[in-house]
């Protein structure tokens, strides 16, 4: 059922993409908004307080409906898990996004690029070069198809029914909007949040890692690992982005003009400069490992199953 489910849902998202206008997250932001106006007095433990009461519920319910629907006909349930990953993964949006700056990167429409990965990125790219975009377009794909894809699945395959993909993207949402806010106010009140989504996507993050690293480079992503994922601001990210540099044989991170100024940042990966030409590649390593998840969930279903 796991697998079925994960294949049933990406191809509905293929062929009807939720994009920015995901009813179901807007309408979670909106109500994870309103508990922080609520909740939020500066105080840690209100914030504990506000996660509990944003991700509990709908767990429950989740839940409850998995097993109301399980009781049933498998089929029924199996369904709802379809319709929930349906609404906790974007595949699609990392696809669409990602070969439409490789497109204008190769036709040279630099201003396009610049437009795609600002809608992308959420933060103004007009001083970038075609290098630094390519690059930063690789280390967002990267990501993005941890947090949106990877994550969601191993969670998924882990807890049952599809209360694994519900709570880890109600985790990352909350960390997002909460835990990496630069206000004071949200200092204390967003600790929690993106501490358990640090917890949360501990596993999930590592077995990004090593997965990047059977489908491409092996020794290089290991050592790249091992040897810079500390140095970035965010370790999680950092191990994500070296393991995928180094499975790629390039360098990714360095510094990036931006407003004027220059944003200076760890170097990850080794062997050559990340540019247009290596897109492709990176995309072909997502794709790669994609495969490679779904051929492990098959063994594993066949093990069962002759268990």
């Amino acid at each position: 059922m796991t697998l079925f489910s994960i294949i049933f849902a990406l191809l509905l998202e293929q062929w009807r993409p939720t994009g920015n206008r995901n009813q179901a997250i807007l309408l979670f932001a909106s109500y994870a908004d309103a508990l922080e106006r609520y909740f939020n007095t500066g105080v840690g433990r209100h914030g504990v307080a506000a996660w509990i009461a944003a991700v509990f519920p709908l767990l429950l319910l989740t839940g409850a409906i998995y097993y109301f629907l399980l009781g049933l006909s498998p089929l029924l349930a199996w369904a709802w898990n379809v319709v929930v990953l349906y609404f906790t993964m974007s595949f699609r949006q990392f696809n669409h996004l990602f070969a439409g700056i490789n497109r204008a990167l190769k036709n040279g429409d630099l201003p396009q690029a610049r437009e795609l990965l600002r809608q992308w990125r959420g933060t103004p790219a007009d001083e970038l070069s075609s290098e630094m975009i390519a690059r930063v377009a690789i280390e967002l794909g990267l990501v993005h198809s941890h947090r949106y894809v990877f994550g969601v699945i191993v969670c998924f395959a882990l807890l049952p029914g599809p209360l694994g993909a519900v709570l880890y993207r109600l985790a990352e949402l909350l960390s997002e909007r909460w835990g990496s806010r630069p206000e004071e106010e949200f200092g204390a009140f967003g600790q929690f949040a993106a501490k358990a989504f640090k917890a949360i996507d501990w596993l999930p993050a590592r077995l990004t890692a090593v997965s990047f690293a059977i489908a491409g480079n092996f020794e290089d992503a290991i050592y790249c690992w091992r040897a810079q994922a500390a140095s970035w601001a965010n370790h999680t990210q950092g191990i994500i982005l070296a393991s995928g540099a180094g499975a790629l044989g390039i360098r990714l991170g360095d510094s990036l003009q931006e407003a004027s100024s220059v944003h200076y940042r760890p170097e990850l990966g080794v062997g050559e400069e990340a540019d247009m030409d290596f897109l492709q590649s990176a995309t072909g390593l997502i794709w790669r490992t994609l495969v490679l998840w779904l051929t492990l969930l098959l063994l594993l279903g066949i093990a069962s199953w002759a268990g």
